[in-house]
């Protein structure tokens, strides 16, 4: 088996490992449907996905920011079984990774509890080292924060790891952490948004990212 192209490869959750790109337009729609009883298109919705999600709501509206939260939390875990799916080939690649000696990690902006929600319908909690979630650093990304507590808790440098994302957020946190950075176009940002970070590599699908991650000897 070849060897990987880095010894740690950090991953973002939504929209990156899981599919869950449906549920968290939706759960946006429906808070803001019924809190702020408006509708407002794809764009504006998830414009700020990545970041911790009380922050997402204070930028929907700052008065209203901590019912927007509850709604959609409610909504969001209601639906989390019928709504999350799986990438196809993301589960082997993660299994190949391993294999080669890779250690991997999740950083996201999630809450402990909505990943734990998650891995229960979708359970690969198993493949990865460190789960660092938005309850594990007092800053969040884009702040490098989140990264380098990852790094740390693998005992791992920056020279020889990867942060893999699906947002801006990500690459930046990545950057700022002196990571190595790939963006994947399949979550919630296209590859022009992505590509406008700077990050080392794009992947337009998980095949690719696996060409990129764990390269033929």
């Amino acid at each position: 088996m070849s060897a990987p192209a880095y010894r740690t490869v950090l991953l973002d959750l939504d929209g990156t490992v899981i599919d869950s790109v449906a549920l968290i337009r939706e759960s946006h729609r429906h808070a803001v449907r019924q809190v702020l009883g408006q509708e407002w298109d794809d764009e504006r919705l998830i414009r700020n996905v990545g970041r911790p999600l009380l922050e997402q709501m204070r930028v929907f509206s700052a008065d209203h920011a901590d019912e927007l939260y509850r709604v959609y939390r409610e909504w969001n875990h209601a639906h989390t079984a019928a709504l999350l799916l799986p990438y196809p080939g993301m589960e082997p690649l993660l299994a190949g990774l391993r294999e080669a000696g890779a250690a991997l990690g999740i950083v996201t902006s999630k809450s402990r509890d909505a990943v734990e929600l998650a891995w229960a319908s979708l359970p690969l909690e198993h493949l990865f080292d460190v789960v660092v979630t938005s309850d594990d650093s007092a800053a969040h990304k884009p702040h490098p924060g989140p990264v380098l507590h990852a790094l740390d808790a693998l005992g791992a440098g920056p020279g020889s790891a990867c942060y893999v994302g699906d947002a801006p957020f990500d690459i930046r946190a990545g950057r700022a952490a002196g990571v190595a950075t790939v963006a994947v176009t399949w979550g919630f940002f296209g590859r022009a948004d992505l590509e406008a970070e700077g990050p080392d590599a794009v992947a337009e699908s998980v095949d690719e990212l696996g060409t990129l991650l764990l390269p033929a000897a």
